[in-house]
C-alpha cells in the first residue's frame, strides 16, 4: 500500500466552492481500482490550503489507473478551477515501528 499525499492551494474566497466540488468528485476517485481510500483535510491555520490523502493498492495503480484515464479528467475538472497553482503531489510508504 502506498499513501499518496497532495498538497493543494486553493484561490481565496474558493475554499467552500473547492469542498463541494471535492464532494462531487470523490466518487470518482473511489471507484477507480486500486484505490483503498480517500480523505481531503482542510488547514486550520491556512484555510485555503487542503491535503488530500488517497490510499493505492501501488504507484502503479495510481498512475494507471487514474492519471491517464478520462476518470481523472473528469475529477480535474470539477475541483482543478479551484486551484490556486498545481498541487504538490507525492507517495509514500509506511515505516515499521
Amino acid at each position: 500500500m502506498v499513501l499518496e499525499v497532495a498538497l493543494i492551494d486553493v484561490l481565496p474566497g474558493h475554499e467552500d466552492e473547492f469542498a463541494a466540488a471535492y464532494a462531487q468528485a470523490h466518487g470518482i476517485i473511489t471507484a477507480v481500482e486500486g484505490c483503498r481510500s480517500v480523505r481531503m483535510t482542510r488547514g486550520i491555520e491556512t484555510p485555503t490550503r487542503f491535503v488530500l490523502l488517497v490510499e493505492w493498492d501501488s504507484v502503479e495503480a495510481h498512475e494507471q489507473n487514474f492519471r491517464g484515464t478520462e476518470a481523472f479528467d473528469k475529477w480535474r475538472a470539477l475541483i482543478g478551477p479551484h486551484f490556486a497553482g498545481p498541487p504538490r503531489v507525492e507517495h509514500f510508504v509506511d515505516v515499521p515501528a
